[in-house]
């Protein structure tokens, strides 16, 4: 019972702080939400017993969020630090929930082939082995995850190069 009503208070905090990440107009009070996210997650694996988890999960992408602060820094220019960003328009948003969505459709497919959620549905409980063997067993998820990191970093080199127009 204890475990239960920890985990609802982590997973209300995590809701919480994710929603006030994405709908927060200021980008430091965002990385600040996010990094309350990340913390709720490692929670989560300690309530779970994976320690090893847990401690990585708030030695790397917490510090990962330190980056995020430097970056937000470096990269965004004084005027939006400052508060006085710009909007965002209602077809970004759109186009923004459109690809949440297909995102959510891509993972519940990948859970429903897996196996995964229905051993969940069982009470099966899932051995960690298992989930790194599917994670990166076939090396495909590695090589999408590199990918992915340095679509990032050439992201990041785009937003560096642009000139202030102000």
């Amino acid at each position: 019972m204890g475990n239960t009503i920890m985990f609802v208070i982590l997973a209300v905090f995590i809701i919480g702080s994710a929603l006030m990440c994405v709908t927060t107009t200021k980008i430091m009070r965002a990385a600040t939400f996010m990094l309350f996210v990340l913390f709720g997650v490692a929670g989560i694996y300690f309530l779970l017993d994976y320690t090893f988890l847990g401690a990585a999960q708030i030695s790397v992408y917490a510090g990962g969020v330190t980056m995020i602060y430097v970056f937000a820094i470096q990269l965004v220019s004084k005027r939006t630090l400052q508060g006085l960003e710009e909007r965002v328009k209602s077809s970004k948003m759109i186009a923004g929930g459109l690809a949440a969505f297909a995102g959510l459709v891509v993972v519940s497919l990948i859970l429903l082939k897996t196996g995964f959620y229905t051993q969940a549905i069982a009470n099966v409980e899932v051995p960690m082995k298992e989930i790194g063997m599917a994670l990166v067993g076939s090396g495909m998820p590695f090589e999408f995850i590199s990918v992915f990191l340095l679509a990032c970093i050439i992201g990041g080199l785009v937003v560096a190069r642009k000139e202030d127009k102000a």
